[in-house]
């Protein structure tokens, strides 16, 4: 599949405003783990082949597990994920399909059980933001493969 066009080129400011939004992200205070665990399951659900792969090899970089990785999309019936990080991905699903049964008020309680007013504004605007690069991936046919992670281990 060819790309269709490039934003970088045809739009700059399209990157320079959602780089703003992740540098905001970066440094809101969730852990980095979770900001990517959270952009891998709203990819895979969008289907986006570039962040999917993106977000994957950053966590790999990160020091995350292949068997948490593979069994994302199945985090329900998997054990390897904290009660913080379930929270944190059902949360990402009911925002991600708001249109289909808006946030129900059972996925907010244990998403408030899990993170504050502070945490939970800033889980949400990740969930827009990585919808948002998504939709801007996916748009433009950004083909996967060839990023590579600049993250360390330990970070």
């Amino acid at each position: 599949m060819d790309q269709r066009f490039d934003y970088g080129k045809a739009a700059p400011g399209v990157y320079t405003a959602m780089d703003a939004l992740e540098t905001y992200l970066e440094g809101c205070g969730l852990e980095p783990v979770l900001l990517h665990l959270v952009k891998l399951r709203a990819s895979q659900m969008n289907g986006c082949a570039y962040c999917i792969d993106m977000h994957w090899k950053d966590l790999r970089a990160l020091g995350e597990h292949e068997q948490r990785l593979y069994s994302l999309d199945a985090w329900r019936e998997c054990p390897y994920y904290t009660d913080r990080e379930r929270a944190a991905l059902d949360w990402t699903e009911a925002v991600t399909f708001v249109a289909e049964g808006q946030v129900p008020d059972a996925t907010y309680a244990v998403a408030r059980a899990h993170f504050d007013d502070r945490e939970l504004s800033n889980l949400t605007l990740l969930v827009a933001t990585i919808n948002a690069w998504n939709r801007l991936s996916i748009a433009s046919r950004l083909p996967p493969g060839g990023y590579v992670s600049t993250l360390a281990a330990g970070r």
